[in-house]
């Protein structure tokens, strides 16, 4: 089964480091027992952009979702065998980052 696992934060590259050498060794721990599949970080919300083109509105608009001070600010794409073990590794993974994680099933 693969999850999502969203880093939430209140700004993007926020890490010091002594999290990102824990991110690390996290990261590290996915790929030695097969559970990574992808990880990256994501700007900030106000380099968002929205687009709607919904029957052919074509409205493109420099703005975010997110409308609060808390957004996330990267993820990983795990592999887990089941929830339970995913939500193990969303613990890890938000000790390891010292933030806030929600965790998704992917659905497909």
């Amino acid at each position: 089964m693969r999850f999502i696992i969203f880093v939430i934060d209140q700004a993007t590259n926020s890490g010091n480091p002594a999290e990102m050498r824990a991110i690390d060794a996290f990261n590290d721990g996915l790929r030695t027992n097969g559970q990574w599949v992808f990880a990256a970080g994501i700007s900030a919300p106000d380099l968002a952009t929205l687009v709607d083109n919904r029957d052919g509105l074509g409205n493109v608009v420099s703005a975010s979702l997110f409308a609060e001070h808390d957004f996330y600010s990267g993820f990983w794409v795990i592999d887990a065998e089941s929830v339970e073990k995913a939500h193990k590794l969303a613990l890890a993974a938000s000790q390891a980052c010292n933030r806030r994680v929600e965790i998704r099933p992917l659905l497909a």
